[in-house]
């Protein structure tokens, strides 16, 4: 049996998981970075060696299976995850995706959220507990979804309805705290991420940003290192059986 280690999928090469993947080293977990978007037929590891799947952002819509064909398999892998409840995090398009796999529908927001603005958490469970009940994060998105049957919603804002939910063992964040602030320096380099956007926008994004961290970050600690320990937690058991 190879060695336990969490699978990081990514979209595009500046949407990483920043955060995500400090805590997991952290852990002192193995990783594998992937990007399979555009394959039909991806090869992925073994589904019993992984301890913990992530599914990251990007540009895509979660349901364009004609154009991003490994999509498909994505959610497939989301469904997979949570029913032999391995820990699984999806954000942004990952968190489309995983509401996707769970019979939530995706829907293309009235308003795209840009930037930095504020979720309201209406619940809590054992990995997110509520700072304060409103929290400034960064958006970037223009689709939201529907919250699956019997997941549990954990946080909304004005134009999104669904921007945090849990369903077992898959959490969902619509925004993202992985963002460091190297991170999002390269995000506002790329021609993609900033296109339709003036120089006063662009400017005030950054300043919203840095004004926004010392919030954002002790909370996508709590989360991600708490992501971070059921994967521990996955591993031990996986080599032990």
């Amino acid at each position: 049996m190879a060695k336990p280690s969490v699978l990081v999928l990514q979209h595009v090469d500046w949407e990483r998981p920043g955060r995500i993947l400090e805590n997991l080293q952290d852990c002192g977990l193995e990783t594998r970075i992937l990007n399979i978007v555009d394959e039909k037929k991806p090869e992925l590891p073994h589904f019993k060696d992984l301890a913990g799947v992530v599914i990251m952002g990007g540009p895509m819509s979660a349901d364009d299976y004609e154009h991003h064909p490994g999509l498909k398999a994505e959610t497939k892998l989301a469904r997979a995850a949570v029913g032999a409840n391995k820990p699984f995090l999806g954000i942004c398009l990952g968190h489309q995706i995983l509401a996707r796999a769970l019979g939530g529908d995706l829907i293309k927001n009235k308003q795209p959220e840009h930037g930095m603005a504020p979720i309201r958490w209406v619940g809590n469970d054992d990995d997110v507990s509520m700072w304060s009940k409103r929290t400034d994060v960064l958006h970037w998105h223009g689709d939201q979804v529907s919250l699956p049957p019997q997941a549990k919603l954990l946080a909304r804002s004005r134009y999104t309805e669904v921007q945090a939910f849990r369903f077992g063992s898959g959490l969902g964040l619509q925004f993202h705290l992985e963002v460091t602030a190297p991170l999002f320096d390269e995000w506002m380099d790329v021609p993609q991420m900033t296109d339709g956007f003036k120089k006063s926008q662009i400017a005030q994004m950054r300043e919203d940003f840095q004004r926004g961290l010392p919030q954002m970050q002790p909370l996508a600690d709590s989360i991600f290192s708490a992501f971070a320990a059921r994967c521990q937690t996955n591993a031990a058991a996986l080599e032990a059986a």
